[in-house]
C-alpha cells in the first residue's frame, strides 16, 4: 500500500512537471514522464478521480482512462449510446425529476428535500441550463457526499431573526434545499412586511441561481440572489485569483410568459468554457484569462494547466484591466462575495477553494448567500407594475436590429423561455453520452436504484 505522504509527494512532483516544463504537452520526453507519473499517481492511496491533474491529463495530454481504479470502474462504457446530438434520446422531464429524487434518497435525504432538490435540477435542464441541471448530479452533489464534503440531511438552523431578516446556517447540508429554504423565507417576510433579507452561511452549492429569482417573481415579488464560490477571478490590475464567479442574479415580474431573469456570472468566462475550448482545439479569448505575470493569455491548453497551478486566473466582467470597464465586473464580483461572507463571517478565498493543496484530497466548502425579496403589491398594483415592465422589455425587443446581427433582439430570461417551449415540445431533453454513463454508474452503484431502473430508456 503506498502511504499517504508518498501520494502527496506523487502529486508536488507532477505540479513541479508542470511548472518547471510551460511546453510539456508539445515537449515528447515531458509528455511521457507526465503519462508515467500520472499513472503511478492513480494508482496510489486515496487519490480522488475529481482532481483536475486528471483532467488536465485528459485535456491538455491527450491522455485517455487514467484514472484511480473507483473511478474507472464508475466510468461505465455505452458502447452502442449514439454520439450524434440529433441522435441522442429524449427523456421525459418527470422521469427524470423521480430519477434524480429516488438517488437523493440513496444518500439519506428526506423524501420532501429529496423532491425540492430534484426540482431545483430539472429546471435547469428545462431552462436550456444544461451545465447545472443532470450534469451536476454526480460530480458536484452526490461524489461530494461521497467524499464527506458535504452532508445529506442537516438542520437548517436560525442564527438570528427579525421581522424583515434572518441569518440562516446550513451546517453544510445540500444548497439545493437550503437555497429554496431561505429564498421563501425572504419572500414571506416580505409578504408581511414589504421586504424580506436572508443571510446564509456554512451552505453548499445551490444550482442555478436564477431558480431563486423566479420563486419570488412567481410569488409576486422583485427577487435577488447571489452566492460566493471557490476563488477564480482576480481583481483588476491583481493576478491572483481571489473571488468565485459570484453570481448576482435579480428576477423581475413582467406581463410576459416569463419573468425578466439575469442570472450571469460575474466573470468573462468560466473554467468550463475554457475546457470546452480545449475540447474544440480553440484559443481563449484574449482579456478572460491572466497569468501571474499580468499577461492577457490565449492559449488554451497552457490557461489549464497553470490555472491548477495558480498561475492564472479569471478576469472579472470588462476583461483585463480597465480598458473595457473590467473594474465594474470587478466591483460586482466584490459585491456578492461581501454579501456572501460579511453579515455571516464567512470563510471566503482558499478557505473555500475545495481542496487540500498539500494532499490533492477535497476539503468541505463552506458558501455564503443572499436573499432578497421585495412585494410588489405594497409599492403598487402587481398587474400595473408587470404592464409597466412588460411594455419596456417589448420596446426593447421591437427596437432597430443590427444588420449584421441574427434579425432578433432577446431580454434576459427569454432564451431560457426559448429553450423551455423547445424542450417541452420535443417531450423532454435529450442526454448526452457522458451523462447516460453518469445514470448508469449511480443506478448500479445505488442501493435499491437497479431494481427501480432495471433498462433506461437509452439502453433499449
Amino acid at each position: 500500500m503506498t502511504s499517504t505522504a508518498t501520494t502527496a509527494e506523487l502529486r508536488t512532483q507532477l505540479l513541479d512537471l508542470l511548472a518547471e516544463n510551460p511546453g510539456a504537452h508539445q515537449t515528447p520526453e515531458i509528455r511521457s514522464a507526465f503519462a508515467s507519473k500520472l499513472e503511478e499517481y492513480s494508482k496510489a492511496d486515496g487519490v480522488d478521480g475529481s482532481d483536475v491533474l486528471f483532467s488536465i491529463g485528459s485535456a491538455v495530454f491527450g491522455l485517455e482512462n487514467v484514472l484511480p481504479p473507483a473511478a474507472k470502474k464508475a466510468k461505465i462504457t455505452n458502447g452502442d449510446a449514439p454520439t450524434k446530438k440529433d441522435e441522442l434520446p429524449i427523456l421525459d422531464f418527470d422521469y427524470m425529476k423521480q430519477f434524480m429524487k429516488e438517488v437523493f434518497l440513496t444518500y439519506g435525504v428526506t423524501p420532501e428535500r429529496a423532491e425540492i432538490c430534484s426540482d431545483v435540477l430539472i429546471e435547469a435542464d428545462k431552462r436550456g441550463i444544461d451545465s447545472h441541471g443532470l450534469g451536476r448530479l454526480k460530480p458536484i452533489y452526490c461524489d461530494r457526499m461521497d467524499d464527506g464534503i458535504l452532508f445529506a440531511d442537516r438542520p437548517i438552523d436560525v442564527v438570528s431573526e427579525s421581522d424583515t431578516t434572518a441569518l440562516i446556517d446550513g451546517n453544510l447540508g445540500l444548497g439545493l434545499y437550503i437555497g429554496p429554504h431561505c429564498m421563501q423565507l425572504a419572500i414571506d417576510k416580505a409578504k408581511k412586511h414589504g421586504v424580506g433579507f436572508v443571510a446564509c452561511r456554512n451552505s453548499t452549492h445551490y444550482g442555478i441561481a436564477g431558480y431563486y429569482a423566479t420563486m419570488a417573481t412567481s410569488q409576486g415579488c422583485v427577487g435577488l440572489t447571489g452566492t460566493n464560490a471557490r476563488p477564480s477571478i482576480a481583481p483588476t490590475f491583481g493576478v491572483e485569483p481571489m473571488m468565485g464567479t459570484n453570481p448576482l442574479t435579480w428576477g423581475i415580474p413582467t406581463s410576459d410568459d416569463f419573468p425578466f431573469v439575469i442570472d450571469c456570472a460575474t466573470s468573462v468566462n468560466q473554467r468550463g468554457k475554457i475546457e470546452k475550448y480545449a475540447r474544440e482545439g480553440v484559443d481563449t479569448p484574449r482579456g478572460a484569462v491572466i497569468d501571474d505575470q499580468g499577461v492577457e493569455r490565449t492559449d488554451t491548453e497552457g490557461i489549464l494547466r497553470d490555472m491548477v497551478l495558480g498561475k492564472c486566473a479569471l478576469t472579472p466582467l470588462g476583461g483585463a484591466g480597465d480598458k473595457m470597464g473590467g473594474y465594474k465586473g470587478y466591483g460586482w464580483a466584490a459585491t456578492v462575495e461581501l454579501l456572501s461572507t460579511a453579515f455571516q463571517s464567512g470563510p471566503w478565498g482558499e478557505d473555500i477553494c475545495g481542496l487540500d493543496r498539500a494532499t490533492g484530497k477535497p476539503k468541505p466548502m463552506p458558501l455564503g448567500h443572499f436573499f432578497l425579496a421585495i412585494d410588489v403589491e405594497k409599492l403598487c398594483p402587481l398587474d400595473t407594475f408587470q404592464k409597466n415592465a412588460g411594455e419596456f422589455l417589448q420596446a426593447l425587443r421591437d427596437s432597430r436590429k443590427a444588420p449584421t446581427g441574427p434579425g432578433r433582439i432577446w431580454t434576459a430570461g427569454e432564451p431560457e423561455n426559448d429553450a423551455r417551449v423547445e424542450r417541452m415540445g420535443q417531450g423532454g431533453m435529450k442526454v448526452p453520452v457522458p451523462l447516460q454513463k453518469n445514470m448508469l454508474a449511480l443506478r448500479d452503484t445505488r442501493p435499491g436504484l437497479k431494481e427501480k431502473y432495471e433498462k433506461f430508456p437509452f439502453e433499449e
